[in-house]
């Protein structure tokens, strides 16, 4: 299975006799699974129904979902909403009373959304037909979301895969870097001791090695290297491994900080330094990206 991003857009049309309609998806990053439905008047029963099948196919995402209906021809009444001509009229009353406001046509007053409506006159039957291929349509729709979410996510997995490899060389580049300390971290010890005193320390050879052997303790990095490079090996076979694995492969953003955190605290030489603030700058854009995994 693919790995996902969880950014798409999808629009998907259908036709029942007279009427025409046109879904729209389309999704951005989230922490969950989230959805807003936009259903036309009289139709609000079928978003229970909507909001399952979102589920079937996708696990994460802020998802916007619109169905547009037209009805080419059919028949039809127009009713008009009194309850709501009463409220406008009340309004235009003491607007009139208040301001001395003239009142609206009657052209105008049909005008105002709610207040006329032009009823159509569907029977059950139909009304099962036209639900069930708007059903079908949607489910087309979803899966053309989930085509472009995985194209996308094809994408970042390239860069995922990329950043991974600058993490791994930076890896390297700090084991080598610790290799060196040894030597030189005896060199500066010496010379820190020597300035301090205004001579040659007067320090055994044995009592030296301690200093240096405790302060190489200290300054010990492989620990955080070979965890680096589990984080790594972890990462890649997520990727490989596809499906929705965001959260996961966010949880070892954490892992990979901590270690950048740590050895960069550690680090004494200058050389080591640089490779930590350039190894969590890379992590940073990994996280980043991780984001709009599925």
């Amino acid at each position: 299975m693919p790995v996902a991003s969880m950014t798409g857009f999808a629009r998907g049309t259908g036709q029942d006799g007279p009427l025409t309609w046109t879904w729209e998806a389309k999704s951005v990053n989230a922490r969950g699974l989230d959805m807003r439905c936009r259903l036309p008047g009289g139709m609000d029963a079928m978003e229970p129904e909507v909001r399952r099948r979102v589920g079937e196919h996708f696990t994460r995402g802020n998802f916007n979902l619109a169905l547009q209906i037209n009805r080419a021809t059919g028949k039809g009444r127009i009713e008009i909403n009194r309850e709501a001509l009463a409220q406008v009229e009340t309004v235009i009353r003491e607007l009139r009373d208040d301001y001395g406001v003239e009142p609206p046509r009657a052209d105008g007053l049909l005008n105002i959304r709610g207040v006329m409506e032009v009823v159509e006159e569907d029977d059950a039957a139909d009304n099962d037909q036209r639900d069930a291929a708007i059903l079908t349509s949607l489910d087309e729709t979803l899966h053309a979301l989930s085509a472009a979410r995985n194209e996308e996510g094809a994408r970042l997995a390239t860069v995922l895969a990329g950043q991974l490899d600058e993490i791994a060389t930076l890896t390297d580049a700090t084991r080598a870097s610790e290799a060196n300390q040894p030597a030189r971290r005896r060199q500066r010890f010496e010379e820190q001791i020597a300035e301090l005193l205004g001579s040659t320390p007067q320090l055994s050879e044995e009592r030296l090695n301690q200093e240096v052997a405790l302060l190489l303790v200290k300054a010990d990095v492989r620990e955080e290297t070979d965890r680096l490079y589990a984080h790594i090996a972890a990462a890649r076979e997520l990727l490989d491994d596809g499906g929705p694995v965001g959260r996961r492969l966010d949880f070892l953003c954490q892992e990979f900080n901590r270690e950048g955190n740590t050895l960069c605290s550690k680090a004494a030489e200058i050389e080591l330094t640089a490779i930590g603030l350039d190894l969590k700058a890379v992590i940073d854009q990994f996280r980043e990206q991780v984001q709009n995994m599925e």
